[in-house]
């Protein structure tokens, strides 16, 4: 299951990239219980800026096995009392296991067949759980950068609503990083260059992303470089009554005026 090479040679240079990958995070983590998995993870990178509240399982998947070795070893070197679960495999990997949180960062656009990855990944996604995906938007930025890096697509609204898996409803989508979509679109237009220089990323990352974060909010999130989705597999209808019902029950055991 881990004859997959990955082709790209970005990942070292982004993991600095702290304020992009803090501000993704915390759009994503609202939607996060439960047990989780982690797909694509790369070089671990992305994990400790999602994983804050230390509960649950946490499963990192990745098909490289180069870099399921150089995951293992620098989760490893964070975790402290956390047991984070590292495979090497693909998603078909996992089939017959559950999972309440399930994330693609910077991953689907790598998948060939991304409808069918996201039908296997919503068949492992429990009740009541969450599908996230970020990736990189518009059709029109993909330059030889994407190339480079196993790009096969670049997203939009209605792409992303297109391969919606079955039983899944969209809870959110947005677009992140306004003001990086205009220096994306300064390279495709001029510099067209095949991989950023440190210097350019840690300019975007130190200044741009911050003011991103600020503008991105008052445009409603309407345009940037980057799209975030969420899906959500909604509770059966009798499901949400005992839930509900179970909840209500235990804030009369806790009301003081009982």
């Amino acid at each position: 299951m881990c004859d997959f090479r990955y082709i790209g040679s970005e990942l070292d240079l982004f993991a600095a990239a702290r304020k992009w990958k803090a501000y993704w995070a915390d759009q994503v983590k609202p939607f996060f219980a439960g047990d989780v998995l982690e797909v694509g993870a790369g070089i671990g990178s992305n994990t400790p800026f999602l994983d804050t509240k230390g509960t649950g399982r946490w499963v990192c998947l990745e098909p490289d096995a180069q870099q399921a070795t150089t995951l293992a070893r620098n989760l490893h070197a964070i975790a402290g009392s956390r047991g984070y679960e590292t495979i090497c495999g693909t998603i078909e990997s996992l089939a017959g296991q559950g999972f309440d949180t399930i994330i693609y960062v910077d991953v689907l656009e790598h998948v060939e067949r991304d409808r069918a990855e996201l039908d296997v990944a919503a068949s492992l996604l429990r009740r009541g759980g969450h599908l996230i995906v970020l990736a990189p938007a518009h059709r029109w930025l993909f330059t030889s950068f994407d190339a480079a890096i196993g790009h096969y697509r670049r997203y939009n609204r209605s792409m992303l609503r297109d391969i919606s898996p079955s039983g899944l409803q969209i809870k959110r989508v947005r677009y992140l990083d306004s003001v990086g979509l205009t220096a994306s679109a300064a390279n495709l237009l001029i510099l067209r260059q095949a991989m950023p220089r440190q210097s350019q990323l840690r300019l975007w990352d130190r200044w741009i992303v911050p003011v991103s974060r600020v503008l991105d909010k008052l445009l409603l999130y309407s345009i940037g470089k980057s799209i975030l989705v969420v899906w959500h597999r909604p509770w059966a209808p009798s499901e949400s009554l005992e839930r509900n019902s179970a909840v209500g029950g235990r804030a009369r055991l806790k009301s003081p005026q009982e």
